[in-house]
């Protein structure tokens, strides 16, 4: 922690109450962080204020604060000009810094007769054609993928005509993709035909290339060329199809922006659609350690469009922010002419965010190893249940017992909506004898964190905070652990899984009382889920201490058999079927046993067998 956190404090709080720019210092008095304020008093004490509503970004970003200075403005605006101007200028360390490094990308055609489209990042003097430049990669690598399948051009690494004939066709051929020059059976003039449509269509976009298209086939079907007629027809409808399936479902899109976030386990993706005649025809994603969740969308908003020159008319935003108006008048300016910035609730615009937030969710999904759909349900379990943050590490709980004979515990982890049956943990209940779940609950509870208090900090097991604790149960076991959480000083948002009469899952129990479930949506799904494999792990291990203590009793009848032979007997042996298939010697050296017993327990298991026992 920063020795000079109440010193800097001490001064935040000395700070006016009016709009500006604070400017923070490393002890090289380097700038690593700038940003603004509507009230410079406000927003600069809560850097310096307790640091466990932090991101870890912004703890560590303070850590390294030695000094800060401010510069008062006349406005609000007037400080996210001053801001951009300073970033732009001194590029800090722990602001949102994104690079213009995308370049430009090509259309290539390769040297010879039987050139292959292909999209590449630069170009090289190797005698191919190249097309170009583009500034988006997406449109480039979509619109090439999008030729080759409508022309059925080859994508394979194969050299024609070197490769004739010299392997079966792929599976593009078979789901007419590909015209598979590689048979031998494709003439050169109908493959030079296909890829000259092919380059016609990248050039002039799909309207044009379907004017083309019907030309050429109008004139086929004048000179009886039927078969070259049907195969351009055929084309046609694949432009026309790909078309179709181009275009945005909603009907009211306009050229413009959409942009939306995901964040995760410290990590933030920004996506951005880009939208042009009613398609999209462009998207980037940006993915960097999450930091102020309060400006963070303010923050990518002025380092995306400190690099971009075009700026569309329309912005749409997933998550708004309390200095949009200013942000739309920066814009605007920066623009030459109005630029609207909304944050749509409802409607076409709304789904359009949704989209991309999805897509945005997806991308950080890729990088960790997960799905988008794994992270929507935690999104949609964070809405439901009010949490702050994202519930990516979740444990779970469940008692089981007998009668109040061996009481046992059980915990399953989920991290990022995926069980992580390594940090799976077994509990047996030995603070009291007979059944009381609510009890049992309470001291696994304890048990556990007990344990965390003890661990140095981990990823996983008991070192690891989760960011969500659920119990199989009602208010009642939610009571009950919340004591417990009281009295160790724990702040986990807790809640109880609700079963029906039918033992499925039909609510979520917390402090503020029953949310229900519907049974149709993906969280109805995943937490029934979860509940049904703690379930299954806490009878499975009550299972297991069942049988065990049930062959521990047939063997402490044994004479001279107790409870610590038994056990060292089951441990030694692992199943009571060995121990009774186990000779002689092989008893007699198994641990804590003596001749006598061990000649004992071989006559339990073989009393047929007595008489032919060697004497001592």
């Amino acid at each position: 922690m920063n020795p000079k956190l109440s010193e800097l404090r001490k001064k935040a709080m000395a700070l006016p109450l009016l709009p500006g720019v604070y400017i923070m210092h490393d002890k090289s008095n380097a700038i690593i962080y700038i940003g603004k304020a509507k009230a410079l008093k406000n927003r600069v004490s809560q850097y310096f204020g307790s640091q466990n509503n932090h991101p870890e970004k912004v703890r560590q970003m303070v850590d390294h604060v030695d000094d800060f200075e401010y510069i008062i403005t006349d406005s609000e605006f007037e400080a996210l000009i001053l801001e951009c101007s300073l970033i732009k200028q001194h590029t800090p360390k722990y602001n949102i810094l994104l690079k213009d490094d995308k370049g430009y990308s090509y259309i290539r055609v390769s040297p010879g007769d039987w050139g292959k489209l292909s999209y590449v990042l630069q170009k090289a003097d190797d005698g191919a054609l190249y097309i170009g430049p583009y500034k988006s990669s997406y449109y480039v690598k979509s619109a090439v993928e999008e030729a080759n399948k409508i022309f059925m051009l080859p994508t394979c690494n194969r050299q024609f005509p070197r490769d004739f004939r010299k392997d079966r066709p792929c599976l593009n051929y078979h789901i007419k993709q590909c015209m598979a020059p590689c048979t031998g059976r494709v003439r050169l003039e109908d493959y030079r035909e296909s890829l000259h449509q092919a380059l016609d269509f990248l050039k002039g976009g799909s309207s044009n290339s379907i004017r083309q298209l019907t030309a050429q086939m109008e004139e086929a079907a004048e000179n009886l060329e039927f078969e070259r007629a049907a195969r351009i027809r055929d084309k046609i409808a694949a432009v026309k199809r790909m078309g179709d399936k181009q275009k945005v479902v909603l009907s009211k899109v306009l050229d413009q922006d959409v942009i939306a976030s995901f964040q995760n386990d410290g990590k933030t993706c920004f996506q951005v659609f880009r939208f042009e005649g009613g398609r999209l025809f462009d998207r980037e994603s940006f993915i960097f350690d999450t930091g102020d969740a309060a400006s963070e969308t303010e923050e990518f908003l002025v380092s995306y469009y400190t690099l971009r020159t075009d700026i569309p008319k329309n912005i749409a935003l997933a998550n708004g922010f309390e200095g949009m108006e200013d942000m739309q008048r920066w814009l605007s300016e920066k623009r030459g002419g109005k630029v609207t910035l909304t944050a749509p609730q409802r409607g076409e615009q709304a789904q359009l965010c949704a989209m991309c937030r999805s897509n945005a969710a997806e991308a950080l999904a890729q990088q960790k190893g997960a799905t988008a759909r794994e992270f929507n349900v935690l999104e949609e379990l964070r809405q439901t249940l009010g949490l702050e943050k994202l519930p990516a590490y979740i444990e779970c709980y469940d008692i089981s017992n007998l009668a109040g004979t061996e009481n046992v515990a059980g915990m399953v982890v989920y991290k990022n909506g995926k069980p992580l049956k390594s940090a799976y943990r077994k509990f047996k209940i030995k603070g009291f004898e007979g059944q009381d779940d609510y009890a049992s609950m309470a001291e696994t509870l304890t048990r556990r964190f007990e344990e965390y208090y003890k661990a140095e900090a981990a990823d996983e097991g008991f070192g690891k905070l989760p960011d969500l604790i659920l119990l199989d149960g009602g208010k009642g076991q939610v009571a009950a652990v919340r004591a417990v959480f009281d009295r160790m000083d724990i702040h986990v948002p807790l809640f109880g899984l609700v079963k029906d009469d039918k033992h499925r899952t039909r609510a979520v129990t917390g402090d503020g009382g029953e949310i229900a479930l519907s049974s149709k949506r993906a969280l109805f799904a995943f937490l029934s889920k979860m509940q049904d494999e703690v379930h299954r792990f806490a009878i499975g291990y009550h299972h297991t201490r069942r049988k065990n203590a049930a062959f521990r009793s047939s063997l402490t009848s044994i004479e001279g058999v107790g409870e610590v032979r038994a056990k060292a007997l089951l441990k030694y042996f692992r199943t009571i079927d060995n121990i009774s298939k186990a000779d002689l010697t092989e008893l007699e050296a198994a641990p804590k046993m003596t001749k006598d017993t061990a000649r004992a327990v071989f006559r339990y298991f073989h009393p047929e067998e007595t008489e032919n026992l060697p004497k001592n």
